[in-house]
């Protein structure tokens, strides 16, 4: 098998065993951050099982891949919520199950992919798993979910659950810019670490100038750590209101500043870019201080990706960051 995805290594290797030994199960979950590619996979999934050449698999040449790749195969389906709370309607699975018991118009099956399953109301959960019981021997379904806890685990239970994760830094920088000849390495390195490995997140940063945004945030955070009050970093840390994807990206960038100053030798290229902020945290910080940040940095993205509350969370952000610093 060979897919057209990066990374991930684990679960690719599982799909093209199951695939090659013809025992794919009738549903697959697969779970990750929005941005991570869980669409990008459910896609050649189904370019594998549709293809029919007799070597590897997919081959993107034969009609039928040529069909699922441009969006027009008669027998693969898309289904997507908009996002919001129950916007996955119990009507849209009713749909499904009507159309899912008449055959095959081409291919050997049929494939139906559901996305943003995490938005399903009970009962459309509920009217997926009668399908999930007793599917006809061609279909396929597979789900997309920020987190399989989103489903009931009567729908886990009778599916194959594929956790994805972010890229390697470098692995994913060079696959940035293999698709944005324009972005330069540095950035796109730098927009994959802020990301957690995220390449959705991090092409997405560098087309809209989001990136720029973080990055100015992070050399602001850096700047106000080593200014003898609290006002500076409580100013910088404000613009995070109902913005938390940002604080969590900023953390990250801040971090590897961090790392940046605690190596610090003034002829080194800085992963994060941003010399001028690791050479003042270096001068001002011992070692020992730069390291509880590091640490902070990680608690506090911890906390972020938990805690429902902005305000404490910024509060908190900044408490800890100076405690870290003996403040």
């Amino acid at each position: 098998m060979k897919f057209d995805f990066i990374g991930n290594t684990k679960v690719k290797e599982q799909l093209a065993y199951l695939l090659e030994a013809e025992r794919l199960p009738h549903a697959i979950v697969i779970e990750g951050d929005e941005g991570i590619g869980k669409r990008t996979l459910a896609r050649e999934i189904a370019l594998a099982l549709f293809c029919r050449s007799d070597g590897e698999k997919p081959c993107r040449e034969c009609s039928q891949c040529s069909k699922a790749a441009k969006g027009y195969h008669p027998d693969l389906f898309e289904y997507s919520a908009t996002g919001g709370a129950r916007s996955f309607h119990v009507d849209v699975v009713r749909e499904v199950r009507e159309d899912v018991f008449l055959s095959p118009n081409e291919a050997q099956y049929k494939v139906y992919i559901l996305g943003n399953c995490q938005c399903m109301s009970e009962s459309a959960q509920n009217a997926t798993l009668k399908i999930l019981e007793e599917p006809p021997s061609y279909a396929v379904f597979i789900l997309t979910v920020n987190n399989k806890t989103a489903l009931l685990e009567t729908v886990l239970s009778r599916s194959v659950v594929l956790s994805l994760e972010g890229v390697d830094a470098p692995q994913g920088a060079d696959y940035i810019c293999s698709k944005m000849p324009d972005v330069e390495y540095a950035d796109a390195l730098s927009a994959v670490e802020v990301w957690g490995g995220n390449i959705g997140k991090a092409m997405q940063s560098l087309g809209d100038g989001k990136l720029s945004k973080i990055s100015r945030i992070a050399c602001d955070m850096a700047d106000a750590l080593i200014q003898p009050n609290e006002y500076e970093l409580l100013k910088v840390c404000s613009v995070f209101d109902r913005d938390r994807e940002t604080l969590i990206a900023s953390l990250t960038l801040l971090k590897t500043i961090l790392r940046d100053a605690l190596v610090y030798q003034n002829s080194a290229d800085m992963l994060s870019g941003q010399k001028q902020q690791a050479k003042a945290l270096n001068a001002n910080l011992g070692k020992a201080k730069i390291m509880r940040l590091i640490e902070t940095c990680d608690n506090m993205i911890n906390y972020a990706e938990t805690n429902g509350n902005n305000a404490i969370l910024i509060t908190k952000v900044c408490y800890e960051l100076r405690r870290a610093q003996n403040r």
